[in-house]
């Protein structure tokens, strides 16, 4: 019989297959300009077509190669969606490395608006792509697929409240730093479907939460306050976050030394 450790093992390996399926082994500056063509392409279809309405063909046919030639670097779209969210959370996780001591507050806020930053050249891919982010069993936000680049983009949110200077019990800021990730991701999704003028109502509820922090931060000092952070974490952990922690502090050790190479 096969334990949740074992499962969670897979889920890594798995992981790093398909990782390494848009990236051939012994590609030379050659393949790499042609890999990078290729994802680029594709990313630009999405955004204009939509994920369900782009085909490997056509991506084929627009880059001006054979779709064999394709297969070999992105054998689906699958693959294409991993990689972008591979991209996106370790440029994330780069510029969230020049995070600022202070605070938990501010630091969640800088952790926030570098996210927006990060994400907002992507913005018309990413609303075509809100029912597989949302939806989608192998390609979502909390699929299995994507629990490596998830828990990269988590990190810095974890960080940010347990590096801060005000930082409270590890326990707590533990439970804070997944909660305001959850809350940034809810931010994320207000800023996609948002349809003011620049995202204005976006910007303005930015507005409306930073003048909040101070007041919740002053909460934790409460113990049924606290006591509530910690038992939405565990309901949180329970319907959503899978991942064993023994394996999931391996995969931040493992993304914490790709961001260095970077």
């Amino acid at each position: 019989m096969f334990t949740k450790k074992d499962n969670d093992r897979d889920l890594i390996e798995s992981r790093h297959i398909e990782r390494g399926r848009g990236r051939p082994p012994g590609t030379t500056q050659q393949g790499l300009a042609t890999r990078r063509h290729l994802y680029e392409t594709a990313i630009q279809l999405i955004a204009m077509r939509g994920y369900e309405a782009t085909t490997l063909r056509d991506v084929a046919h627009s880059a001006g190669v054979s779709v064999g030639l394709l297969y070999k670097y992105f054998p689906s779209k699958r693959a294409v969606v991993l990689s972008l969210y591979d991209d996106l959370s370790a440029e994330y996780a780069r510029r969230g490395a020049a995070m600022e001591s202070g605070k938990w507050r501010n630091r969640f806020l800088f952790a926030l608006q570098t996210s927006l930053d990060v994400l907002r050249p992507h913005r018309e891919t990413l609303i075509t792509l809100i029912p597989v982010l949302v939806g989608s069993r192998d390609e979502g936000l909390f699929a299995a697929s994507t629990a490596f680049s998830r828990i990269r983009v988590q990190k810095v949110f974890r960080d940010a409240v347990v590096g801060a200077s005000d930082a409270p019990s590890p326990k707590v800021a533990e439970s804070l730093g997944r909660l305001l990730y959850m809350l940034h991701l809810n931010i994320i999704l207000l800023w996609l479907l948002d349809k003011t003028s620049r995202q204005r109502a976006t910007s303005a509820f930015v507005v409306l939460l930073q003048k909040s922090l101070s007041s919740l931060s002053l909460a934790l000092h409460i113990a049924p306050v606290r006591s509530f952070v910690c038992s939405a974490d565990d309901l949180l952990q329970e319907a959503i976050f899978s991942v064993d922690p023994a394996v999931q502090e391996m995969m931040l050790q493992v993304s914490s030394r790709q961001t260095s190479r970077r």
